[in-house]
């Protein structure tokens, strides 16, 4: 970003290279009488850096995902100020990948992938120890890849601690269980008991018992309302068990409901969408399409889907008239088709995840309108949320089910590169097949591709933290994680004929530095006797037979010079108390 108080690219840095005689691009050099700084490829240009402020900008979260970044970014797209940690970790992992990829050189945008891909798996919710094995070995690949990038300066101890995470995780175990998070959060609410500024160990300790106490208190309340047994913001409530698979399909809306009559071809081609992902009834779909091989149908997937619905009425109903066992209540109101009136819902949360449909969703700071669904040959499908649509049956049942825009997952329309799957969003795909379950949908948020252009987004997959496999108590104060597994992603160090980079950028971008000139030979000298800057008044004042003096006295001089400094310290400070 390029940012003078934070950047380590700084005149020094670049007077090291000069020293050690690499990278004769980007070293200093003489204007008339000001001293020049010649502008990185690693570094953006001032119009680079506000496209990624801009891109930064537009990203828009799902809901508690994380914090809205649109506000950490200046008026004039000109810098990014005010992160916090959870924010660093996500622009780490989410959005560095994405923004860079057009804005720096490629060599140099791979390498930042790749050590962005090392911290997706280490943060995954399941650290795959085969994963840390490989990743350790390639940590130490792409620390050289950097080395020829970015200057000396820029390695420092934390850069050296990445080498040992693996190590670590293996270890200890995932990262989530470790990391700082909730203990950063719980100093923040000790900070917020501090009334009294002049006694903040006081206010603390005041704060803490109070908070006690009240906790102690809040235990024995059964019908107020306490954190205990306040419910989550995305609780979707108590779902009555149900035996068929679809009528456990259910949702907790939200927003205004609308009652609306869907055609007549789109409601049949939802019945049968729900006819046809009920496991129960498997034996009754394969039974008509043998009748339909029998037929000799020249369509018969067609067939199939057009006459199942009112087949399956006629059987169910002709086994109810002889009692059939088999022929439940909910058997029978699945087989009796649903209302003509259909429920919609601009918003609602289904299993902990909220979703929103995209005509809402464009007005909203938070982005809940994607979705995924998995194929049946291992694919996956990204589509957007257009309606949410409660269909009922007879004994108050009822399915929810999602349409869905859908878009093309060719190969031409949905590229994968380095771990980043960018989707064109103009091609649509199944227009006839709009539905799913509501209970089906994964939500999925979408990220602008600046490499290919406005049609383009990136898809980024989310994980909740209060969504497992297995429920165990106390999970739910876990943070939201970035991925489900680290053997979703796949770091690959391709070693393959490494060019050597012109780190100069192309842009003829020079950086004046605002001193008096001085040439590197000078800087040298100055630098050599920085150490002995402080002993330099009080050397000048000592005669020759002062400064040939032994070992043991020069060292009770340096000890009297800095008791004198102390004292000097101690008489500034009366001074200004004198003040």
């Amino acid at each position: 970003m390029g940012d003078p108080h934070k950047s380590k690219d700084t005149d020094n840095a670049r007077r090291d290279l000069q020293n050690l005689g690499i990278r004769s691009e980007l070293h200093l050099y003489e204007d008339g009488n000001r001293l020049m700084k010649p502008a990185a490829e690693y570094t953006f240009s001032e119009a680079n850096r506000r496209k990624f402020c801009r891109f930064v900008r537009s990203v828009k979260f799902p809901d508690g995902f994380a914090s809205n970044l649109s506000k950490n970014v200046a008026q004039n797209d000109s810098r990014i100020v005010g992160l916090k940690s959870h924010d660093c970790h996500v622009i780490m992992q989410r959005l560095l990948p994405v923004g860079c990829r057009s804005l720096v050189n490629k060599t140099i945008s791979s390498t930042i992938i790749e050590l962005c891909t090392f911290f997706n798996q280490l943060c995954a919710r399941i650290v795959n120890v085969t994963d840390m094995v490989k990743a350790q070995d390639q940590l130490v690949i792409i620390l050289c890849k950097l080395e020829r990038i970015f200057p000396p300066a820029f390695f420092d101890i934390m850069i050296h601690l990445v080498l040992h995470l693996p190590e670590e995780a293996i270890l200890g175990g995932p990262v989530y269980m470790r990391w700082m998070y909730p203990f950063e959060r719980y100093l923040k609410r000790l900070k917020d008991y501090v009334r009294n500024a002049a006694k903040p160990e006081g206010s603390i300790s005041e704060g803490y018992v109070v908070d006690e106490a009240l906790t102690f208190c809040s235990r024995y309340f059964d019908d107020i309302e306490t954190r205990f047994n306040r419910p989550d913001r995305n609780d979707d409530g108590i779902h009555r068990t149900r035996r068929l698979f679809v009528f456990e399909s259910q949702c907790k809306p939200m927003g205004k409901q609308s009652q609306v009559y869907v055609e007549k071809n789109v409601r049949d081609r939802a019945e049968f969408y729900i006819l046809n992902n009920s496991p129960e009834i498997e034996t009754y779909l394969n039974q008509h399409k043998q009748e339909l091989q029998l037929r000799a149908c020249l369509n018969p997937d067609e067939a199939h889907r057009n006459e199942f619905a009112d087949w399956f009425f006629e059987k169910i109903y002709a086994m109810n008239r002889v009692h059939a066992p088999e022929v439940t209540h909910e058997l029978l109101s699945l087989a009796s088709k649903s209302n003509i009136v259909v429920s919609s819902y601009p918003a609602c949360i289904v299993n902990g995840v909220r979703f929103v449909t995209h005509a809402r969703d464009v007005r909203l700071k938070t982005q809940n309108s994607g979705v995924s669904v998995p194929g049946t040959e291992n694919e996956i499908f990204y589509g957007q949320l257009q309606e949410i649509l409660e269909f009922s049956y007879l004994n108050d049942f009822s399915v929810v089910l999602f349409k869905c825009k859908w878009f093309r997952c060719d190969s031409r329309r949905m590229v994968t590169e380095n771990n980043i799957t960018s989707i064109n969003i103009t091609s649509e795909s199944y227009k006839d097949d709009q539905f799913i379950l509501a209970s089906q949908a994964q939500q999925v948020f979408y990220v602008e591709d600046p490499s290919r252009g406005p049609n383009w987004r990136v898809v980024q997959h989310v994980n909740h933290r209060s969504i497992w496999d297995i429920t165990e108590d106390g999970m739910s104060d876990i943070d939201l994680l970035q991925d489900n597994s680290s053997s979703n992603f796949t770091l690959f160090i391709d070693l393959g004929n490494l060019p050597q980079i012109n780190l100069q950028r192309n842009d003829g971008d020079v950086i004046p530095i605002v001193q008096p000139f001085t040439t590197v030979s000078q800087h040298v000298n100055e630098t050599a006797s920085f150490l002995n800057d402080d002993d330099e008044e009080d050397v000048s004042e000592e005669d020759d037979e002062t400064v040939e003096e032994s070992a043991d006295e020069e060292t009770d001089e340096g000890n009297d010079v800095v008791d004198t400094e102390e004292d000097d310290d101690d008489h500034s400070y009366r001074t200004n108390d004198s003040d």
